[in-house]
C-alpha cells in the first residue's frame, strides 16, 4: 500500500520502484489499539501534511477488539532535515523507528536552561531507550526536558528552571518513544471523547459518570484533587464542597487567595464579595468584609491558628485543615493581603503542586481558568480530568493548551455540585487510602 505525496491518491506508475524516487527513506513502527483509536490515520496523515510520503511495508489488524494491532511504515521526504522533522513529529503521535538507537544526551552548559535540540515532552507516558532497553521517565509532565542519570539509569522530567550545570538533558527524537493513551474500553462519559465541552450533555449520565469516576479513584487508592474558583463561594456551593471533603472523596485541593478569602469572608460575615449568601444583596459596609477577613486571619497568625482558636469554624479552609487535606494556596498579582498560606512565589508553588499531583488519579476543576491550566499543564495524561464551568472557553483553551483528556461539563456551578455530594453520600469512600 503506497502513498506518495507526488502521485495524490493514485496508485504509482507501473514499473517505477520505490527505489528509483529521490529522497531521504526511513522506517517507523506503531502497535497498540491504532485503529479504533485513529492513531494510524492521524500518523499517515502528519506525514503528507509535513510533505512526506509513506508506503505501508506491514500491517496486522486485531482481530478481536482487545486485540492490538501493528504497521510498519515506510516514511520518504525530500531532506535528511524534513524525515529528522517528521519523524520527531511521529513519536508524539506513538510512532518508533524500526531501528531503534539509545537516547543522545548532551551536558547541560547553561544552569536552568536546556542545550540546543533538548527533547520537549508532552503529557503522554513517555519511555527513552537506554543500553538497549526502554525505561519509562519518571514525572510525566508536558513543557519539559528529560534528564537521563547514566550512573542509576533514571529518566524523568525536568523544567527548565531546574536544570542544573552539567546534567544529562535527552537530545533529539532518538531513542524516544510516547505511549499515547488509548481509546478506553468501558462505555462512560470517559469513552470516545469526541465532544468534549457541550451545554447540551445529560446532565445527569455526566454527574453519575463523574461520581462514579471518583468512587474508582478512591476505591484504587488515589487521590481526588479539586481545583477551585471563588464562583464557588459566589454560588453558594460552600456547605457542598465542605461535605465531599468531611466525607473523604476530595484528598487534595489548589486554589488562589481569591477562593480562600471569600471562604473565609463567608464564615465570618455571611458574605461574599459583600453580597449576602443567604439574601443574594449587597450589605452596607459589605466591601470591606474579603479585606477584612484576610486581616483578621493574619492577625491570628494564619488559618490554622484562627481554627484552633475558635475564631474560624466552618467553610472549605476549615474543612480542609480539619480534615489534613493537601492544600495549596497559589498567589497572583491581583491578590489582596494575602492570606499566609498563600504561596507569592510562581516557582514554589508550582514545585508545591508538582508534589501534591503525584498520587492523584482525578481532577475535577470548578470555575477557574487560571488555576485550571496551570494544573492541566502539570497533569499527566492519564489522569482523568473534569472541567465544570458556565464558561465553555474555559475547557476549549485547557485542550488547546493541550490537556486533551479534559471533560467539559458547561453548566452552572452550585447544581452541579450540590447534585455531585447527594450522588456520593450514597456511599462512604473507603477509608486508609
Amino acid at each position: 500500500m503506497t502513498h506518495a505525496g507526488q502521485w495524490g491518491s493514485e496508485a504509482k506508475p507501473e514499473g517505477l520502484d520505490s527505489a528509483s524516487v529521490p529522497g531521504v527513506v526511513d522506517e517507523i513502527e506503531v502497535r497498540g489499539h491504532i485503529v479504533d483509536s485513529l492513531l494510524l490515520p492521524k500518523i499517515l496523515d502528519r506525514i503528507l501534511q509535513m510533505g512526506g510520503s509513506f508506503e505501508i511495508h506491514e500491517c496486522k489488524i486485531g482481530v478481536r477488539r482487545s486485540d492490538p494491532s501493528y504497521a510498519r511504515i515506510g516514511v520518504r521526504a525530500d531532506s535528511p532535515e524534513a524525515i529528522d522533522a517528521i519523524l520527531g513529529d511521529l513519536v508524539e503521535h506513538g510512532a518508533s523507528p524500526v531501528h531503534a538507537e539509545d537516547a543522545r544526551t548532551v551536558p547541560a552548559d547553561i544552569a536552568g536552561a536546556f542545550p540546543d535540540a533538548f527533547y520537549s515532552t508532552t503529557n503522554q507516558r513517555t519511555q527513552v531507550r537506554f543500553k538497549g532497553r526502554w525505561i519509562d521517565v519518571q514525572d510525566q509532565e508536558m513543557d519539559c526536558g528529560i534528564a537521563l542519570n547514566p550512573a542509576s539509569g533514571v529518566a524523568r522530567c525536568v523544567p527548565m528552571i531546574c536544570v542544573a550545570l552539567g546534567m544529562p538533558i535527552v537530545v533529539g527524537h532518538a531513542g524516544v518513544r510516547v505511549l499515547p493513551v488509548e481509546r478506553p474500553r468501558e462505555s462512560t462519559l470517559f469513552g470516545f471523547m469526541s465532544s468534549l465541552v457541550s451545554s447540551e450533555k445529560p446532565k445527569s449520565v455526566s454527574l453519575k459518570s463523574v461520581a462514579e469516576a471518583i468512587r474508582a479513584t478512591r476505591a484504587a487508592g488515589k487521590k481526588v484533587l479539586m481545583v477551585g474558583g471563588p464562583a464557588i463561594v459566589h454560588t453558594g456551593s460552600v456547605p457542598y464542597v465542605a461535605k465531599l471533603i468531611r466525607d473523604g472523596w476530595i484528598q487534595t485541593v489548589f486554589a488562589g487567595n481569591a477562593l480562600a478569602t471569600h471562604d473565609v469572608e463567608q464564615a465570618l460575615y455571611g458574605t461574599s464579595l459583600g453580597v449576602s449568601i443567604e439574601r443574594g444583596e449587597p450589605i452596607e459596609h459589605g466591601h470591606e468584609h474579603h479585606l477584612r477577613a484576610i486581616n483578621t486571619i493574619r492577625r491570628a497568625g494564619g488559618l490554622e491558628r484562627a481554627i484552633e482558636s475558635g475564631m474560624l469554624a466552618s467553610g472549605i479552609m476549615y474543612e480542609c485543615i480539619k480534615h489534613k487535606v493537601d492544600l495549596v494556596l497559589a498567589g497572583s498579582i491581583r491578590d489582596d493581603g494575602p492570606l499566609p498560606e498563600v504561596i507569592t512565589d510562581t516557582l514554589l508553588a508550582q514545585d508545591r503542586m508538582r508534589q501534591s499531583i503525584r498520587d492523584v488519579g482525578f481532577a475535577l476543576l470548578i470555575a477557574t481558568a487560571l488555576h485550571s491550566i496551570a494544573t492541566g499543564n502539570l497533569l499527566p495524561a492519564w489522569v482523568k480530568v473534569v472541567c465544570v464551568d458556565i464558561n465553555p472557553a474555559t475547557v476549549t483553551k485547557l485542550s488547546d493548551r493541550g490537556t486533551f483528556q479534559t471533560i467539559g461539563l458547561v453548566t452552572d456551578v452550585e447544581p452541579f455540585v450540590r447534585s455531585l455530594a447527594v450522588e456520593l453520600s450514597s456511599t462512604s469512600a473507603p477509608s486508609g487510602k
